[in-house]
């Protein structure tokens, strides 16, 4: 079955860090451009980090250098979005999806039709 799946959303207080993960099975994360995305209640879903494995070649939204990173896994076929200094804005619904763009096309256009299910983080003041 070919399917991506969430994990490791949770209820931190601000500052505190969460590790999420993005798990696919079918096929290999490693030929595809990953990206994690959030919604936040009322808003659009927007990008929050991509990673192009092909190049090494990652994109992340502004409001979120320097706190978050994603990385590759390819033993375990997942990538991790870690979430260090964790605010209330950052609160949302957070989904990966897969495709064949560049970095800056996945998480500026989202183009994928093939996502997550979500995970939820909380971040409490």
């Amino acid at each position: 079955q070919v399917q991506l799946v969430e994990s490791g959303g949770g209820s931190v207080q601000a500052g505190g860090s969460l590790r999420l993960a993005c798990t696919a099975s079918g096929f290999t994360l490693d030929e595809y451009t990953v990206g994690w995305f959030r919604q936040a209640s009322g808003k659009e879903r927007e990008g929050v980090s991509c990673m192009d494995p092909t190049d090494g070649s990652t994109w992340h939204k502004d409001s979120v250098k320097g706190r978050f990173s994603i990385v590759r896994d390819s033993a375990k076929n997942t990538v991790y979005l870690q979430m260090n200094s964790l605010k209330p804005e950052d609160t949302a619904v957070y989904f990966c999806a897969v495709d064949q763009v560049t970095v800056q096309t996945m998480c500026l256009l989202s183009p994928s039709e093939f996502w997550g299910q979500g995970t939820q983080v909380i971040v409490s003041s």
